[in-house]
């Protein structure tokens, strides 16, 4: 059996994210199976370049392609020795490569927007000619090629800039993804702590730095590609279950402000933030299970809802709204019965999405466009 393999063409001196082209181009492979110093049937791949790691996928399944920009050789996927050194040698030299029954060839230039499962969006895959002059347009670049395209209105409309700029320094200062989620993570419990003594203004700052760093995270894992299945559980896990804390702390927190809600009645909100948030999880992961899309690529009506839906990020513009009027105990409130709104909605979509597939399989919208 031939093993795929990759092979680096060339040498560059320009980094980005702090990692040599061929570090890079070693790690991308390396979540595709691509073996290094194969001899036969590999890859090849011109450092002159920085690409989406979506074409060293596409190419490494597509024998006997290659992948152009400008009318260079980016990326080829050589089947025997001779296409191989031919290859190579039009990388090297910087032209064209001759045309040849042997490699078909795409240009990046001409490529239709691929939608991405993972990142709920619909973009086309980028590939730069890469020189230290341009390595932070570049950056700028592979780190929103790495932004979710479905998400809420914080992540993608008020600190995509900001978390920018903190990955840049992460990987910099050579922190892991992990690393930066444990001092998100540190934002996070001091942010409960000080909701729950009272102290939401210095409980909000301290719960906006841990999500800024939650967006970091994931972005500094991309970017350097340096996910791991640790990592995930990790972040996940955290995302998971600390918005619900906060809210009982934030309720608690309410005696030592001077506005404690009725026993009874912080009870009944309480049973709607913990039975709506259950509630809304399970209809996003029924929704996976049977129609294997996410509920909020479904329509465009789903992704505009994300953007506001009673998930952590929005619930906070709400306590934040609260507390600038002086009334957190209101705001408390007020996230209890958007919660319920919310679960209202997905509930009557997900009921919809099952009368709809009796007449159509269920499809995202990104993937119709």
């Amino acid at each position: 059996m031939t093993t795929r393999g990759i092979e680096a063409v060339g040498h560059n001196p320009a980094r980005l994210w702090g990692l040599k082209s061929e570090e890079r181009l070693r790690r991308i492979g390396g979540t595709l199976g691509l073996a290094a110093g194969a001899e036969t049937r590999h890859v090849l791949a011109n450092l002159d370049f920085a690409f989406d790691p979506y074409w060293l996928n596409w190419v490494a399944d597509r024998p006997g392609h290659g992948v152009t920009r400008e009318g260079e050789l980016v990326l080829a996927h050589c089947s025997d020795r001779e296409s191989a050194d031919a290859a190579r040698q039009a990388m090297i030299e910087q032209r064209p490569l001759a045309e040849s029954p042997a490699m078909v060839l795409v240009a990046q230039e001409t490529f239709e927007p691929q939608h991405d499962r993972l990142l709920r969006k619909r973009e086309q895959p980028f590939i730069e000619r890469l020189t230290a002059d341009r390595a932070a347009a570049i950056e700028r670049r592979t780190y929103y090629a790495a932004y979710k395209g479905v998400t809420d209105l914080l992540t993608k409309y008020l600190w995509p800039e900001w978390a920018l700029h903190l990955t840049r320094l992460a990987a910099r200062a050579g922190l892991s993804p992990n690393a930066v989620t444990l001092i998100g993570a540190c934002f996070c419990v001091a942010a409960g702590v000080a909701f729950y003594r009272g102290e939401y203004w210095p409980g909000m700052l301290a719960a906006l730095g841990f999500m800024v760093l939650d967006t970091v995270d994931g972005k500094l894992a991309r970017c350097t590609i340096t996910s791991s299945r640790i990592g995930d559980i990790l972040d996940h896990g955290i995302d998971l279950i600390h918005p619900l804390i906060w809210w009982w702390a934030w309720g608690v927190g309410l005696h030592a402000y001077g506005l404690p809600l009725d026993p009874g009645l912080f009870s009944i909100a309480m049973a709607a933030l913990v039975g709506g948030y259950i509630v809304q999880r399970a209809i996003e992961g029924l929704f996976i299970l049977w129609f294997r899309i996410h509920i909020h690529v479904w329509e465009p009506l789903d992704t505009r809802f994300r953007l506001v839906t009673a998930r952590r990020n929005p619930n906070m513009v709400l306590l934040f709204a609260s507390l600038v009027l002086g009334r957190p105990d209101i705001g408390l409130l007020a996230v209890a019965a958007w919660t319920i709104l919310s679960c209202l909605f997905h509930l009557v979509r997900i009921a919809q999405a099952r009368f709809h597939r009796s007449r159509a399989p269920i499809l995202s919208w990104l993937e119709r466009e």
